[in-house]
């Protein structure tokens, strides 16, 4: 080949190459800084790299296409088994603990989840310590042990984690729903595994299983990995490649879940399942064919944002309006690559429970509405223009959820759509919308109903929840007759979103370093910070309403409460437009009183303020409301006595210390009491006098903060008086140990131990969470994988008020509270020597861990708003209490650490010890002694 044509020859092959690199890389936001790197390894693992210069934080996740669907038959749960296993211990890492030391001691965390067709290990990390990590995390796929005696240990763990959700109601209609799923289906399985299932007997041992089950469905070309961090591509590729490309690649394929989820002769039919708490919901569920393919056009999207749309006319609209509905969610349930749901649910009330026949057929009706009403381009103009809006501006997540997101998001999309997948709605396609709703039909539908004691003629029982159901076949034809005509009148499709920013642009100036306080109205404290460092047109508002009317009696915490549901539900039609347009808002009470926190793109934000302001000052109040917002007040605080034990007794300390939080049969007294002339009377008083704060944080002017300034005065204010209500504080505890024992309808054993500091200064803070740092994995290593006492078990700072403080939980399904303890102290005299032998460079590494925590780098608007917020409420206004606490961390000694060890946990010379059964004062006599403490003193 003469030479001038082979060098064009040889140019043409650059080009080309070129070109497909292009194709393999992902399309960017234009508002995202980060490079990106998609590597295939030879093995065939799929990895995408993720550079962020500014990020401190690194992280990683793999997620292998293999899930609880894939357990074999005569061993369910061995998928989520095995996500357990490989943290303990590998070839080059023996140790079990291993990996979770190191990474709790570089200023990370880690976990991992099974689904049903994946499953996600991640982890962050302090970002200098990333390589380390992975080769860790990399060891786990590549070369894990199974070391024969965790095997067996392990198991109990998993059966711990089975029996502490046993009366979990999320978990008990999970049953159901798998009990009514075809059997051929592999959804129909029990997914979590208990020692039943994973039976390690010498007729059939569980290892040989569970390697077998390894080396049969983990595969490199199985796998997507995700790496993040501050360094380079080409340095981030040296790490993955040598560590990743030595996992095997057995050459599989993942499994095919082709069988319909629901059998075609079962539908339609309704389930009816028991509750254990207040719950009432409604589900309907419509095998659709799966939507993988169709991202680009979203038509299950498209019909869901019709039908779960919340604003005026609206199904749920008409629905909360009539007292029969008090949430709406619809959207795609399972989708597994060949088949699919659309599911619409309903939080009812005990009246929407009560006529389930009349809403099923207004659902219908608004579905006829949607089919020939709601195929319209001008609305998908509208939704595409949302999507794009939202993903120009879309602010970076933590490094570990979009390590997560991308991992998982990289088994479903081709590479260059990988980060705008989720918000592409390339195309106006009223053909696919129409095969959504030909699917959302009265023939086509699984209804489920979840009710405490609903009336079952001939019930079944799940196998392993004990949960109470029964099937019924539906009449099609009687779905769709008998909608109330009175609601079905009122029902219309969404008008246009008036809502939708018209100026995205940046405000002149430079963002400042922390809010100053401006001179505003007389009697409002104003503080304002103009930030556009995240290049994005958003801010945030939050205004404090704090007054002496809401913090006098647990009937007045009561009567706030359903003030603010008031609010809440006046304003939820006509600012849901807003939500859909990227505005957001909150009206939530407090101990202190009410805030309101409004955020978004700050072009029409001030709209919604407004609307927002009146209601507060002028809320609508009716009767009918008020009951059913009564009625919910009660419901929840009668489940309480329903949630797990350590949250019962982690909850108590908290009812117990803050001043200002009433307990819970105080609240539902009050909330048994209160009659709505009263809460007419408290709405008319609340704003007599009140203690204002406003912050405007993000892309707004100081003449824009003035102006919401002069909005919270003219609008709700005028004719109050301004009066100062002070902060909280923590009650100190009585020397020694206060034991407290409740009573709990649960067989598990609830362990929580508080152990108080001596005062809320910053040397005392970082004292505290040194220890919780030092002593977190060493606790749980102890007490759950080596004693083997529960699932749940932590060691925490439990810093509450900036009153200092070091938790020890613990729930065990088969011992009792005193075990529990002594346990504890066993635990507690051997890690005394551990950390008198601690060296000075062990000790510096677990001081960089927590600050490195502390002072993480804040990534999106909302997380510095809320941060000045939190400053300005503890009247830090400085806005430099994270550098405080992390120089008087630096500045703690090794001594320090082991005298506030003795003092707090071997001494417990203040600790509240409280646990469900065993020995101590019961919850009504405990209340009174410590409700009478004196408050932590100031440090």
């Amino acid at each position: 080949m003469p030479q001038p044509l082979r060098l064009l020859t040889g140019l043409l092959l650059l080009w080309f190459a070129g070109i497909v690199l292009a194709a393999q890389q992902p399309v960017k936001s234009p508002n995202d800084p980060n490079e990106y790197r998609y590597l295939e390894l030879d093995n065939g693992l799929r990895a995408i790299l993720v550079s962020d210069p500014s990020a401190d934080k690194a992280a990683a996740a793999l997620n292998v296409s293999v899930g609880s669907g894939d357990d074999p038959e005569d061993r369910e749960g061995l998928a989520h088994f095995l996500e357990h296993m490989l943290f303990l211990g590998t070839e080059k890492y023996p140790e079990p603990g291993e990996y979770q030391q190191f990474i709790k001691s570089h200023g990370g965390s880690h976990n991992a989840f099974t689904a049903f067709q994946d499953t996600n290990y991640f982890f962050d990390v302090d970002a200098r310590f990333l390589e380390p990590a992975l080769d860790r995390f990399a060891q786990q796929f590549a070369a894990p042990r199974f070391t024969p005696g965790l095997v067996d240990r392990e198991r109990h763990a998993v059966h711990s984690e089975f029996t502490a959700k046993r009366r979990d109601d999320g978990r008990r209609f999970y049953s159901v729903e798998k009990a009514v799923s075809n059997p051929e289906h592999a959804f129909s399985h029990f997914a979590v595994g208990n020692l039943t299932t994973l039976a390690n007997t010498d007729e059939r041992p569980l290892r040989p299983d569970l390697v077998h089950f390894w080396e049969t469905h983990y595969s490199a070309n199985l796998m997507t990995l995700a790496v993040y961090g501050p360094q380079s591509l080409d340095e981030l590729e040296a790490m993955v490649r040598p560590r990743f490309g030595a996992i095997a690649n057995r050459h599989l394929a993942p499994k095919r879940h082709d069988q319909p989820l629901y059998r075609p002769d079962q539908l339609p039919s309704k389930v009816t399942a028991e509750a254990l708490r207040d719950i009432r919901r409604l589900t309907l569920s419509f095998p659709i064919p799966s939507q993988k393919a169709l991202y680009e056009t979203k038509p299950a999207s498209y019909v869901a944002n019709l039908l779960g749309h919340e604003g005026p006319g609206s199904l749920f609209d008409v629905l909360k309006r009539a007292g029969l509905a008090e949430s709406l969610s619809a959207g795609l349930g399972m989708d597994t690559g060949y088949g699919a749901t659309l599911e619409v649910s309903l939080a009812l009330t005990p009246e929407g429970l009560s006529r389930q026949d009349d809403i099923l057929a207004l659902v219908f009706d608004y579905i006829d509405r949607i089919r020939t009403e709601g195929i319209s381009e001008q609305r998908f103009r509208e939704m595409q223009q949302l999507a794009r809006i939202d993903y120009r501006f879309r602010e970076k997540g933590e490094p570990v959820n979009e390590a997560m997101r991308l991992a998982s998001q990289l088994q479903d999309y081709p590479v260059r759509d990988l980060l705008r997948a989720p918000w592409m709605m390339e195309r106006y396609a009223p053909e696919q919308y129409r095969a959504i709703l030909d699917r959302l039909t009265p023939d086509n539908v699984m209804v489920f109903v979840l009710a405490p004691n609903p009336t079952l003629s001939d019930p079944q029982v799940t196998r392993w929840y004990d949960t109470r159901w029964q099937r019924e076949p539906l009449n099609p034809a009687a779905l769709t007759q008998g909608a109330p005509e009175t609601l079905a009148e009122q029902l219309h499709l969404p008008d246009a979103n008036p809502f939708i920013p018209d100026n995205l642009d940046l405000v002149a100036g430079a963002s400042m370093p922390h809010p100053v306080r401006l001179g505003a109205p007389e009697g409002l404290a104003l503080w304002f910070a103009r930030d556009t460092r995240f290049d994005t047109p958003k801010a945030n508002v939050f205004i404090g309403l704090r007054t002496p009317a809401a913090r006098a009696s647990a009937r007045s915490a009561v009567l706030t409460q359903l003030l603010v549901d008031a609010i809440n539900t006046n304003l939820n039609a006509w600012a849901y437009p807003a939500r859909l347009a990227g505005l957001n808002y909150s009206v939530y009470p407090h101990l202190r009183g009410i805030t309101v926190r409004v955020g978004g793109y700050s072009d029409k934000l001030h709209t919604l303020v407004s609307r927002i302001l009146g209601q507060v000052a002028h809320p609508r109040l009716t009767e009918s409301r008020f009951e059913i917002a009564r009625r919910n007040l009660i419901d929840g605080l009668e489940n309480r006595a329903k949630d797990k034990p350590v949250d019962q007794t982690s909850e108590f300390v908290q009812t117990a210390l803050i001043e200002g939080a009433w307990s819970t049969e105080e609240k539902l007294r009050a909330a048994r009491e209160v009659t709505f002339d009263e809460l007419r009377s408290f709405a008319d008083n609340l704003l007599t006098e009140v203690d204002p704060v406003i912050l405007a944080h993000g892309n707004l002017t100081e003449a824009s903060a003035l102006n919401l300034a002069q909005q919270v005065r003219a609008l709700a204010l005028s004719g109050s008086r301004t009066t100062d209500v002070p902060r909280s504080h923590v009650r100190r505890l009585p020397p020694g140990e206060t034991r407290v024992s409740l009573t709990v309808d649960h067989p598990d054993t609830g362990y929580t131990l508080y152990l108080q500091g001596d005062d809320t200064g910053f040397a005392e803070r970082a004292r505290f969470r040194l220890l919780a740092q030092l002593i977190s994995s060493p606790f749980y290593e102890d007490i759950r994988t080596n004693r083997q006492l529960g699932y749940i078990v932590y060691a925490t700072p439990f810093e509450m008020l900036e009153t200092p403080a070091l938790g020890l939980v613990v729930q065990s399904p088969a011992t009792g509270p005193e075990q529990i303890d002594a346990a504890v102290r066993a635990f507690a005299e051997q890690f005394e020597a551990r950390l008198s032998n601690l060296d000075e460079a062990q000790l510096q590494r677990e001081k960089q861990a927590v600050i490195s925590r502390l002072l993480e780098k804040e990534r999106q608007l909302g997380d510095v708003s809320g941060r000045y917020w939190r400053e300005i409420d503890r009247q830090a206004t400085g806005f430099d209490s994270r550098q405080r606490l992390a120089e008087a961390i630096r500045a703690v000694t090794r001594d320090e650490l082991v005298d506030t060890l003795r003092r707090s946990l071997l001494e417990r010379q203040h600790a509240l010890r409280v646990t469900t059964g065993g020995e101590g004062l019961d919850e009504t006599a405990a209340l009174e002694q410590l409700t009478r403490q004196p408050a932590v003193p100031a440090g």
